[in-house]
């Protein structure tokens, strides 16, 4: 199910708010993990700026999607 740039950012802005201490750049990964193909025509700049997260945060949801091709997520995930 591909999203719009909206909901990509509200759904990475749960995930960065809600990630335990230690944890948030962790989340920015998996976010772009769980959500390589869904995102694959969006602007990931974008998203992080609707997000309102600081822009180098880019260059870690950038890292998540390319690990998407290497890493399964456990159950619960």
């Amino acid at each position: 199910m591909a999203l719009t740039e909206r909901q990509a950012a509200d759904r990475l802005k749960r995930m960065y708010k809600t990630a335990c201490s230690g944890e948030k750049t962790t989340q920015i990964h998996l976010f772009g993990i769980k959500h390589a193909e869904d995102i694959a025509d969006l602007s990931v700049e974008a998203i992080v700026k609707l997000a309102g997260l600081h822009g180098s945060y880019v260059t870690e949801v950038h890292k998540g999607i390319r690990l998407a091709r290497y890493v399964a997520l456990k159950r619960g995930v």
